[in-house]
């Protein structure tokens, strides 16, 4: 294949380039989270120059593994295998060049357009003399090309540094930001379609993620729990490794259900899952709470809804679906591979208690006096639930 004779992958990135001074901590943040990722698939140099970060390949790296691997890197707005000249020397430049196309383009009936980055300002000529001179060079050398600036099949381009790279494809990349750029943030991950997807667009962000689970034995399942695991580790091959905390919400639910109005159970086990969350994303040094909630998509997600919710707590609680419909969130979940996993039938807790006629706009004085009749027990339960929780590190990319 003739992937196997590329030796290094070109990184570009879209947003760091727009961050000035701090621009250092970002490439930074971006070439650990690239190491991290390729960590498992072999020795692979990763070093940053002039607004482009390297990655040099051991000698029996696999292409499409190592390729895989750079699309989950937030950050990376896109890449291109390219192959190393380690000289700038102008004549052994063209032949490299030429040799390049000699062998990575057996057909040569098709029409292209030479590009040039010159990373070395010092190089003796500019970046349209050597497009124009390279361009030269290639019609002398396979007569049967023809060049086309406007629209042409194939772009070369040769980026000029302290040595010379030529490359032809551009792979897209994930975007956004690098993580670990923004801080660290508290996923409420259910078995669904919408909270996995939510933790990847936060993390997109550069926002690191832990991730809380609240499971109801014997009313879910050890198979709705590792669906939650599963979950995690794929989403954790753009995020970065998840501490995953599993609660134990059987006992705060079954209060709530034998002494709460019915048509209010949703919303107060919704106030007390963020409760907790936030009581464990406080000790983790989290300065947000993330959930997958969308307007109106359920009776727990009304404006009014989503007010009761966020009566109960002082960090900041993103929603980022807030304004997507439910194919928007489905696409998102197919892409990164989340979907057939969120739809295996394992209920969670949410889905077991839910009352027949949820109240869709809840008052939060009402709410807030139901949950009076709560006093005597639940801070007991609550505090046993955090004492008692689980402690999962998930990681796609195992150490």
């Amino acid at each position: 294949m003739k992937e196997n004779r590329y030796r290094a992958f070109l990184i570009k990135y879209a947003e760091i380039g727009l961050k000035g001074k701090n621009r250092c901590f970002f490439e930074d943040c971006l070439v650990r989270q690239i190491r991290n990722n390729l960590r498992g698939l072999g020795e692979y140099q990763v070093t940053k120059e002039q607004g482009r970060v390297f990655v040099e390949c051991p000698e029996d790296f696999d292409y499409e593994d190592t390729a895989a691997a750079l699309q989950t890197v937030f950050g990376v707005a896109s890449f291109s295998p390219v192959v190393i000249i380690d000289t700038t020397e102008w004549e052994a430049l063209c032949r490299a060049v030429g040799n390049y196309v000699e062998e990575f383009f057996p057909e040569k009936n098709f029409t292209f357009k030479v590009e040039c980055k010159r990373g070395n300002k010092e190089y003796f000529m500019t970046s349209p003399e050597i497009c124009a001179e390279i361009g030269s060079y290639l019609l002398k050398r396979f007569p049967e090309l023809r060049v086309d600036v406007h629209h042409p099949d194939r772009y070369l381009t040769v980026e000029v540094r302290n040595r010379a790279y030529v490359y032809s494809e551009v792979v897209p990349g994930p975007g956004g930001m690098p993580v670990g750029s923004n801080g660290r943030a508290m996923l409420l991950l259910s078995g669904g379609i919408d909270s996995p997807v939510a933790g990847y667009m936060i993390s997109k962000r550069g926002v690191y993620l832990d991730a809380v689970y609240f499971h109801a034995p014997p009313y879910t399942s050890e198979r709705a729990k590792q669906k939650v695991v599963d979950l995690a580790r794929i989403i954790s091959a753009y995020t970065g490794p998840i501490r995953l905390h599993v609660v134990n919400f059987t006992e705060i639910q079954m209060y709530i259900y034998e002494t709460c109005p019915h048509e209010e159970l949703t919303i107060i086990m919704r106030r007390y899952m963020m409760r907790i969350a936030e009581t464990i994303a406080k000790e983790s040094d989290c300065l947000a709470l993330v959930t997958g909630e969308s307007i109106g998509q359920v009776a727990s997600q009304t404006m009014q809804s989503l007010q009761a919710t966020n009566a109960v707590c002082t960090l900041p609680v993103f929603r980022p679906l807030i304004g997507f419909d439910k194919q928007e969130i489905v696409e998102i979940s197919e892409k990164i591979r989340t979907y057939e996993t969120s739809i295996l039938p394992y209920e969670d807790c949410c889905t077991i208690f839910v009352a027949k006629h949820p109240v869709t706009k809840p008052v939060v004085r009402i709410i807030e006096k139901s949950e009076k009749l709560l006093a005597e027990k639940i801070d007991e339960m609550v505090r046993t639930a955090l004492e008692t929780r689980e402690k999962i590190e998930v990681s796609f990319y195992e150490e």
